[in-house]
């Protein structure tokens, strides 16, 4: 049997929630019902952080052999790689941190400030 294709999976899921969509809300507020503080606690945990980052990141169409090595150096990264910059943790300031990675392929590039990340999307 040949593999599914990504938006083959897509609309296969689609298809399955909106057949299934009353059981699975149902679902869905039980279980968020008896673990109220799961994703408050989860998300504040180092785990917790580093796997929303990597999801995002993912959903932005990066790619990358090993993740936790690319969040490692994200993290391990101090400077900006292309100015020098000192980064900060953050969603506000021209300095923040940035993964830059090409939007055709995917493909990292450098961690950048939030200066030169927009200022290479110019060009």
């Amino acid at each position: 049997m040949p593999q599914r294709t990504a938006e083959e999976r897509r609309e296969y899921k689609r298809l399955y929630y909106l057949k299934h969509r009353e059981r699975l809300k149902k679902k869905n507020k039980e279980w968020r019902a008896n673990h109220p503080d799961y994703n408050k606690d989860y998300a504040k945990t180092e785990k917790g952080k580093k796997a929303n980052r990597i999801n995002t990141w993912k959903r932005y169409g990066v790619k990358h052999d090993n993740f936790d090595e690319l969040y490692e150096h994200y993290i391990s990264c101090e400077n900006c790689e292309e100015c020098g910059i000192r980064l900060i943790e953050g969603n506000l300031g021209a300095n923040k941190r940035n993964l830059d990675h090409d939007h055709k392929t995917g493909l990292f590039r450098n961690v950048l400030c939030h200066l030169c990340n927009t200022r290479k999307k110019l060009t």
